[in-house]
């Protein structure tokens, strides 16, 4: 085992796989809103303004209207359909027997299996270097470039500038930025450091470590080539594959990114080789200072020194694993007979701290992680920043398709915050103590999935768009593995600056979790109207056993009458399925 291991001996994993208490579930940090940023990787995806910030509600609901029917609202006195929280499955509570780690031709795993199987130990798994385009193009893999009459490898200058910082006790932002441009010398004229000079000399005393944090981030960097042995592949859109790798080569690629050392991944140019990745490294983060930037470096730099110190340094696995919906899966929604599963609905609370141990649903963008290294700070954003281990999948992820997903499993919650948007700030170290699956993974799932963007809000009305956000929702929702999984914990996805309607994507992600025979957590993040109305309408569907199959006819009828109706769709579907029970008159 590599030395850079040493300490994690097979008792302390051990320890970490087999703790002696469960997680309350209401601990935590956290919060829920949406993803949105305008950089050059295209529309980002956008959705509820989160738990510190109230819903912009329109029209009924923006005067205290309650959409359903007074029937309705009698049905509903004295009784609920919607289930308590606690009711709902969690990882803890699951019985996940994942047996043996492994990997196949559609799972890579960076890490000696074998070693990890039968010690708990975790070290490189040896491979070779491969420079294709189906890979990740490595900064220590990279081949030589002319310069003038002789060769020279990029890497062996990236290797001589971070060993110079590495060797320094102290370091500034002028001394990062001459490095940076050293081994990137096109973009000299390009990039600004503005950010990142401006943010090391108005953080307080106290807090302002970095000179002699630069150093240990570049000693990480290096470790590169002794860290990840083999190749990464590239999670291309159209098929289904998963990659696991360790914490410790997580905190080394993102040293890399860090100093921006990542080959062909400066341009977004529509000809470029990754012009369908997000940005990985990190020169936008470095520019255009703001308060917004601020806080975003607050949040990088306590993770790179919590994984720069020997004593704190995470020793756990990582899954990413791209899901893509067949064709099969997409085209039977008109004759789904399930009936809704379980549903929890609140006003209060939040996704990451409430919905902890669920699949939490990350209102993504399709480019993953949004506008994370960018200006961005809504929910996706925000979890990336408080989970920086998530940064990583811009590595790999191409772009997602309407009918794919990104799964990760087992990421660690570094931070805390408060705030959302231009409120957000960081708010102190987060201590992580969840529980630890077989492969040594937090007991921790984050979903992905981007919802469709509507300028017009009646767009969304519209027969192909309901079915791509039920495939997108189910392509996420839906069981992929035999052993029990958690329940799903979501809220108002893509009902923020994209325009969505709540009601709509109510419905929408209750028939996709019916469909996954999943239970249901919305968070609808201090809207009341929607908490009230969601209860109603779900304990009329489950009194009424309504199926998917008449969900999918309802919404078809509403959105053929949309146009020409103020009605909403609670209130379309109350008054449907209501005239649907009554008993037909006899004939005299």
């Amino acid at each position: 085992m590599d030395k850079q291991h040493n300490h994690n001996n097979s008792s302390q994993m051990r320890a970490l796989l087999c703790p002696d208490t469960h997680q309350n579930p209401s601990e935590g940090h956290g919060k829920e809103s949406s993803s949105s940023d305008s950089t050059n990787q295209g529309a980002y995806s956008s959705s509820s303004p989160g738990p510190f910030r109230a819903e912009n509600v329109s029209g009924a609901q923006a005067e205290g209207h309650d959409s359903v029917t007074k029937e309705g609202k009698e049905a509903k006195a004295g009784a609920s359909s919607c289930c308590q929280l606690n009711d709902l499955k969690r990882l803890p509570q699951c019985h996940m027997k994942l047996g043996p780690l492994r990997f196949d031709e559609t799972h890579t795993v960076l890490i000696n299996v074998e070693c990890f199987n039968q010690t708990m130990q975790i070290c490189p798994q040896k491979g070779r270097e491969l420079w294709h385009s189906d890979f990740v193009k490595m900064p220590c893999s990279q081949i030589a470039y002319q310069s003038g009459s002789r060769q020279i490898s990029r890497w062996d200058v990236i290797f001589n500038k971070l060993k110079s910082l590495a060797s320094k006790k102290e370091v500034r932002v002028k001394d990062v930025e001459e490095a940076i441009i050293k081994y990137n010398p096109k973009y000299k004229d390009q990039w600004s450091f503005d950010a990142l000079c401006t943010f090391s000399k108005m953080i307080p005393e106290t807090e302002n470590y970095f000179k002699t944090l630069f150093p240990k981030i570049a000693a990480l960097a290096l470790k590169l080539p002794d860290l990840v042995k083999k190749a990464i592949p590239l999670l291309r859109k159209g098929r289904s594959a998963t990659i696991t790798l360790s914490q410790y080569q997580i905190s080394c690629l993102l040293a890399n990114a860090f100093f921006c050392t990542f080959p062909h991944r400066n341009t977004s140019r529509p000809n470029a080789e990754y012009s369908g990745y997000p940005s990985i490294n990190f020169n936008s983060l470095f520019e255009k200072w703001s308060a917004r930037k601020r806080e975003k470096l607050r949040a990088i730099m306590h993770y790179f020194k919590v994984v720069t110190d020997e004593h704190t340094q995470p020793e756990g696995l990582v899954t990413f694993e791209r899901r893509c919906l067949s064709n099969t899966d997409t085209s039977k929604w008109k004759s789904c007979k399930e009936t809704l599963s379980k549903l929890h609905v609140t006003s209060e609370g939040q996704i990451e701290a409430d919905g902890k141990g669920m699949l939490q649903v990350d209102f993504a963008s399709s480019w993953i992680g949004g506008g994370v290294l960018g200006s961005g700070l809504l929910q996706e954003e925000i979890l990336f920043l408080m989970n920086p281990e998530l940064i990583v999948a811009r590595l790999f992820t191409e772009k997602l398709e309407d009918n794919e997903c990104l799964i990760i499993t087992g990421s660690q919650q570094f931070s805390s915050y408060s705030g959302f948007g231009d409120t957000f700030e960081w708010a102190g170290p987060y201590q992580d103590n969840f529980e630890r699956d077989e492969w040594a993974r937090l007991k921790r799932q984050i979903l992905a999935i981007d919802a469709l963007k509507f300028r017009d809000r009646t767009e969304q009305y519209n027969r192909k768009h309901i079915f791509r956000e039920l495939n997108k929702a189910y392509c996420g929702f839906k069981r992929y593995h035999e052993y029990e999984e958690p329940d799903i914990a979501t809220g108002k996805w893509g009902c923020g600056a994209f325009n969505g309607d709540p009601q709509l994507k109510a419905v929408i992600q209750l028939m996709a979790a019916a469909k996954a025979k999943r239970g249901l957590a919305f968070f609808t993040f201090m809207d009341k109207h929607l908490e009230q109305n969601l209860e109603q309408i779900y304990h009329l569907m489950v009194t009424e056993k309504v199926t998917v199959e008449k969900l999918c006819k309802l919404l078809e009828d509403f959105c053929s009458q949309h146009h020409r109706s103020h009605v909403d769709l609670f209130e379309f579907i109350d008054k449907n399925i209501r005239a649907s029970s009554r008993p037909s008159k006899s004939l005299l």
